[in-house]
């Protein structure tokens, strides 16, 4: 997929649900990985023509992983390449989660402490908004985490303000699939993971339980996506109680 049918989805998101407005200080999360690579490029990209006027920073959260190469100097010098500033919070997120805590499913505990160093930084650094790169597959995954393993019918918005430090956290990439954002990344410069939970996760688990049924249902994934956007599909049992006096 071209930049420019990348960023008419980004675009798309931005409108629809006013991620963006003027006079906004934006840090994109970077970890390395192929969302948030891209989502740091369109952005930037997009600040060239958009008709709000907004700052752009990018960070990284260092998580210290026992085997992950801490050089970040192709992720610095991209950043250079496209004007943004870049900053690297260094943690011992991994050391926490994986030797002291030694969790089991440690992916909740380390996006939580990740998510908060890296909100926390960029308030410190002046943003109110914080950029995350989650897309379509991630949305309906998620989903389908929470009622699996939770019991719970939720997801994640397209924006989402945070008390405790004051920034909104925004996902302008929410119309573009993972395919795409696979495809088109392939000339930027990705990082591996080395997460030692990598493909081990549950969201793998999800991820590879949608594949599955795509083989019988082509569509489903956007089937899901449909209903997850759209109120007007949405019938569940808080209609019913509202109704319920009414016959």
């Amino acid at each position: 997929m071209t930049t420019q049918k990348m960023l008419s989805a980004l675009r798309k998101a931005i409108n629809q649900y006013k991620l963006i407005k003027d006079g906004d200080k934006i840090a994109v999360g970077v970890s390395g990985g192929k969302d948030s690579v891209t989502l740091l490029k369109l952005l930037a990209e997009y600040k060239k023509f958009s008709p709000e006027k907004f700052d752009l920073i990018a960070i990284t959260v260092d998580l210290a992983f026992e085997k992950q190469d801490k050089d970040f100097k192709p992720i610095q010098a991209f950043c250079k390449e496209l004007g943004v500033e870049y900053y690297i919070e260094h943690t011992e997120i991994g050391k926490i989660v994986f030797d002291i805590r030694k969790e089991t499913s440690p992916c909740a505990l380390c996006s939580k402490m990740r998510k908060g160093a890296l909100n926390s930084l960029a308030a410190q650094k002046g943003c109110n908004k914080v950029a995350l790169g989650h897309h379509k597959d991630d949305l309906i995954e998620t989903m389908f985490l929470s009622m699996f393993f939770e019991g719970r019918l939720s997801t994640f918005a397209p924006k989402s303000y945070l008390d405790k430090t004051g920034v909104t956290l925004i996902r302008p990439m929410l119309f573009l699939e993972e395919a795409d954002i696979k495809a088109y990344s392939k000339n930027l410069p990705v990082m591996d993971s080395c997460c030692p939970a990598n493909d081990y996760t549950k969201r793998e688990y999800v991820k590879t339980l949608i594949g599955k049924i795509s083989e019988d249902i082509p569509n489903v994934r956007e089937m899901a996506f449909t209903a997850l956007i759209h109120p007007d599909r949405y019938n569940l049992f808080d209609k019913f109680e509202s109704e319920v006096d009414k016959f």
